[in-house]
């Protein structure tokens, strides 16, 4: 809202500084500084409240040291980082973007499927909250919308260099200074998306589909479809099943905020993408905007969330944090580094994955189940082992750090 008043002075009334809104990276630093502002000084009063109406954490037995001292600690504290998130991107970003519309959707859409969770369990006194069903009915209904406007919204496009351009496109001539060759790229609609380790960094979806000669309009959709339904639930899920521990999910999604708003920025900015060899994404560096307000709201909310925790983002916080992650490396078409980039939360998914798998193979055969880990998820194990939940919640971001610079690193990699 900020950015049309702003741009309106700038044009009118020549109001000096009005037009430091014009810059994404003011925008973005206004947003996370709005975002810290919003989950620090206004998160204790959201906290007090939620003590009034006595919304505390009711703690499972699991034999865990100091679960006992969380009992009754607020949760739902999610809705300090869905404020966080949406109000400085409301202010500072451009809300006709196309890009920018799918994010407020999509932490609309997971907020509200982690609240419906969190409210079962609190006000209605089920432990067990939304059932398990429901929450991938939403998260698959998320992935089929992002897969739908991907797909078939005219403005979500990349652009490429063409031999034969069509004079219907818009075309940029780029002329090589040093032989004096042109060279002409168009906006137009793709199934590529970047991969690490690959020829050009990039793979076409379509191609796949070429070796069984299926390639085609609505089953190279529904291959994109499935991908995209994957990644969204895989994450989401990934992201509730880290928030085990204090601060262990708010700062691995933090360092996965920064690289995502890096890998976003390289996308959107001509210059940038071809030095790095990347598709340039049309008016997708935008989302750097919202990147910056999701960093801030994890960062504030961690201002309370640090071990020993004041509250708790329960699953309106975890779902929401996986949903915005998935969607937006979709969005700038980084989903294939998702395994990388959210390494954390997917060695967490496969503690349970393969617990539970080996659990039930083994009490089939033998009669009695068997256990790989202590207790999963996997950083339940390592309070098993006997370690510090702060000492398990550092390594794990020293992990997840070492992973981002990774996904960073692969863009040059080929």
């Amino acid at each position: 809202m900020l950015y049309y008043l702003f741009t309106w002075l700038n044009e009118h009334i020549h109001i000096p500084g009005a037009g430091l809104f014009q810059y994404i990276s003011f925008r973005t630093a206004m947003a996370v500084i709005g975002s810290l502002i919003i989950t620090t000084v206004y998160g204790s009063r959201l906290i007090r409240l939620l003590h009034q109406k006595q919304v505390g954490e009711s703690i499972r037995d699991l034999g865990l040291e100091g679960e006992k001292k969380k009992q009754g600690t607020p949760t739902m504290g999610g809705l300090i980082i869905i404020a966080g998130i949406l109000i400085p991107t409301l202010l500072f970003a451009k809300l006709d973007n196309i890009y920018v519309i799918i994010m407020i959707i999509t932490t609309l859409w997971m907020g509200a499927i982690g609240f419906l969770d969190d409210y079962i369990k609190v006000f209605r006194k089920n432990k067990e909250g939304l059932a398990g069903r429901f929450k991938v009915i939403g998260q698959v209904g998320l992935g089929v919308l992002i897969a739908i406007t991907m797909y078939f919204h005219p403005d979500i496009v990349v652009r490429q260099q063409v031999t034969n351009p069509s004079s219907s496109r818009p075309v940029e001539v780029v002329i090589n200074p040093s032989t004096g060759e042109k060279i002409y790229a168009e906006n137009v609609k793709s199934t590529k998306t970047n991969i690490p380790l690959y020829k050009n960094n990039e793979f076409d979806y379509a191609k796949v589909l070429d070796v069984f000669g299926l390639n085609n309009v609505w089953v190279t959709f529904g291959l994109f479809l499935i991908v995209v339904v994957l990644i969204v639930t895989a994450v989401s899920n990934g992201a509730n099943l880290t928030d085990g521990i204090d601060g262990l999910a708010t700062g691995t999604s933090a360092i996965i905020g920064i690289t995502l708003a890096i890998l976003a920025y390289v996308s959107g900015n001509i210059i940038f993408s071809d030095y790095l060899n990347i598709m340039y994404i049309p008016n997708s560096s935008e989302l750097v905007i919202f990147a910056g307000a999701f960093v801030g709201a994890c960062t504030g909310f961690l201002w309370y969330n640090a071990y020993p925790a004041q509250v708790f983002m329960g699953d309106t916080g975890s779902l929401t944090i996986g949903g915005i992650i998935a969607a937006f490396a979709i969005l700038i078409r980084k989903e294939l580094l998702i395994p990388v980039l959210c390494g954390v939360f997917l060695l967490e998914n496969l503690s349970v994955i393969l617990q539970v798998s080996y659990f039930k193979y083994t009490k089939k055969k033998f009669g009695e189940g068997r256990r790989i880990f202590l207790m999963s998820p996997l950083h339940h194990h390592y309070q098993k082992k006997g370690y510090h939940e702060s000492k398990i919640v550092t390594r794990f971001l020293i992990v997840s750090i070492i992973l981002a610079i990774i996904t960073i690193v692969t863009l040059k990699v080929r």
